[in-house]
């Protein structure tokens, strides 16, 4: 096993080696990845029999690493006559330390990241904030280890608190279904979040309300193979059971005037979960990174999830299913997916949702002898019934909009986006359409591992609720260009650089332009893989 610098080196090709002074420079700060590290990752044995499967799961394993940029894992032959192979692998790190930070009249903060810590493959993300007025200091700190000794199990500490005194503490400790080869998984989360947030009254004046509370979250499961064949899709196949406890206890809530129902209220919860899933994964290139090979999955997943309520002295029941299929047809890659779900309080019905989400893109297209493109479509419907009387159990079409006290969704949220980005109003109903497209260039323009990647993008959405169709509501959109800006080398997410046009959006005006200049998360995939109960989501 030999693991190499970020800078000059290739997996492939032994001979290539860094050549140039600030290449060398790079490799000799930076710390390579421990043998160790990579080692906790394989799912296969010495001295045990071949598994050509076991192979591949362990390399698409290691490149799924924040840390790692490329891997290969090969074997060979020791001698013609004996019964025994070696396997080689050779793993590409990527540049890990990132330092940031800002200076302004009022405040000033800097940031380190590093996804490799010491070569162990921790993560840590450190932030400190001073105002400059009274002195106040702001603390963000998470600390990861994403693996403890091949048990795949990844711990997770959180705590932040912020200028004014409002803060966040979590730990997490969790071993997902992280290969369809893998038999049981579960976890436990533990939080105590203080923050304050705006609400409306009865007359829809707003007010600043606080949210504390503790949650409790526990759940485990256990994969039951379905067939006994040896084929890829007889060994990825799989019955899923699973059961989850969450327990959410509220300090301080926001007062009456501005939660009548006690919407942010304590609550138990048990969900359980029987699903069926099939897991595969083909290898691409030229999606969401430039000509570094991603893990495309596909098959099915299908689940249906009971669930018992008690809360503000209510019991409910929950029933909710879902079925997620994805593939690769000669024209693209398409994935799909259908949830439904509802609440029943005595024999009505509560809470009721379906939520219907595709993600299309076409085939590499080339464009001469060095572009490329591909085409993104993501359309996707949620419907919302008899919800209840509260601003927290509404959708909008805001970019990235936090929910309201406690989320038991909040694993789910991780580069998910179901608004209009860069659009933000007060504007909420109980039913959307949101139709993303997108039109992404991959270019040879090259500077130091920096690839600039032009992009044309559209977002429209619309709202309804019990008064208003989708037919009489307004459509809002945005019109994009830009940049998405990557590097091979390095950890941190694309950069996008872009212009947007919006001809309206309410409370700001119309034909509004702005710039943005951000960290940005890609389309990604829609989930086929089983793991804690949830509900479904309704942003």
């Amino acid at each position: 096993m030999e693991t190499l610098d970020p800078f000059g080196y290739s997996v492939r090709d032994t001979t290539e080696q860094a050549e140039k002074w600030i290449e060398k420079f790079g490799n000799k700060v930076h710390i390579k990845s421990k043998i160790f590290a990579i080692k906790n990752i394989l799912l296969f044995k010495e001295k045990t029999p071949l598994d050509t499967l076991l192979l591949n799961e362990s390399e698409r394993l290691i490149r799924a690493q924040s840390f790692i940029r490329s891997v290969t894992i090969n074997a060979e032959n020791i001698d013609p006559k004996s019964d025994s192979i070696d396997i080689k692998i050779r793993v590409l790190d990527s540049w890990s330390l990132i330092v940031n930070g800002s200076v302004s009249t009022s405040k000033s903060k800097i940031n380190v990241k590093e996804r490799n810590f010491l070569g162990f493959g921790h993560q840590f993300n450190n932030t400190i904030e001073k105002r400059h007025d009274d002195s106040k200091i702001g603390y963000k700190l998470n600390y990861i280890i994403p693996n403890i000794k091949n048990t795949f199990i990844k711990t997770e500490i959180d705590y932040d608190i912020d200028l004014e005194g409002f803060y966040e503490k979590s730990i997490n400790v969790e071993k997902n279904f992280y290969s369809q080869l893998t038999k049981w998984a579960g976890g436990i989360y533990l939080d105590e979040q203080f923050r304050k947030d705006s609400l409306p009254d009865s007359q829809n004046n707003l007010g600043y309300e606080n949210f504390k509370y503790r949650t409790n979250d526990i759940w485990g499961g256990y994969a039951f193979k379905l067939f006994k064949g040896n084929s890829i899709t007889e060994r990825t196949t799989n019955l899923i059971t699973s059961l989850r406890y969450i327990n959410v206890h509220y300090k301080e809530a926001p007062t009456a005037a501005y939660d009548e129902i006690h919407y942010f209220s304590d609550e138990n919860f048990l969900l359980g979960s029987v699903s069926i899933t099939s897991r595969q994964f083909i290898k691409d290139q030229y999606i969401f990174r430039d000509g570094i090979i991603e893990d495309v999955p596909i098959g099915l997943v299908g689940s249906i999830t009971p669930g018992y309520q008690h809360k503000n002295k209510t019991n409910r029941y929950y029933l909710g299913s879902n079925i997620t299929i994805a593939e690769y047809f000669k024209w693209g890659y398409l994935s799909g997916s259908v949830g439904a779900e509802t609440f029943f309080n005595h024999s009505k019905s509560e809470q009721s949702t379906i939520n219907i989400a595709a993600t299309y893109f076409t085939n590499l297209i080339p464009l001469g002898s060095k572009w490329k493109m591909r085409q993104f479509i993501k359309p996707q419907l949620i419907l919302g019934f008899n919800r209840l009387n509260s601003i927290a159990d509404r959708v909008s079409l805001n970019e990235n909009d936090r929910p309201f006290g406690y989320d038991r969704n909040y694993y789910l949220r991780n580069n998910y986006n179901a608004g209009i980005p860069g659009f933000d109003a007060d504007l909420y109903g109980t039913k959307k359409m949101i139709l993303a497209t997108q039109t992404q260039f991959y270019s040879p323009w090259n500077l130091w591992g920096f690839r600039l990647n032009p992009f044309v993008n559209f977002t429209a959405g619309t709202l309804s609720d019990t008064q208003n169709s989708f037919s009489d509501s307004k459509l809002y959109s945005s019109f994009g260009v830009g940049f998405i800006i990557r590097n091979d080398y390095l950890v941190f997410s694309s950069f996008q650089i872009s212009l947007s046009y919006y001809p309206k959006i309410p409370g700001q005006g119309t034909n509004i332009f702005k710039t943005n200049s951000f960290e940005t998360d890609d389309f990604g995939f829609q989930n086929i893989n089983i793991g804690k109960p949830s509900t479904l989501l309704y942003p």
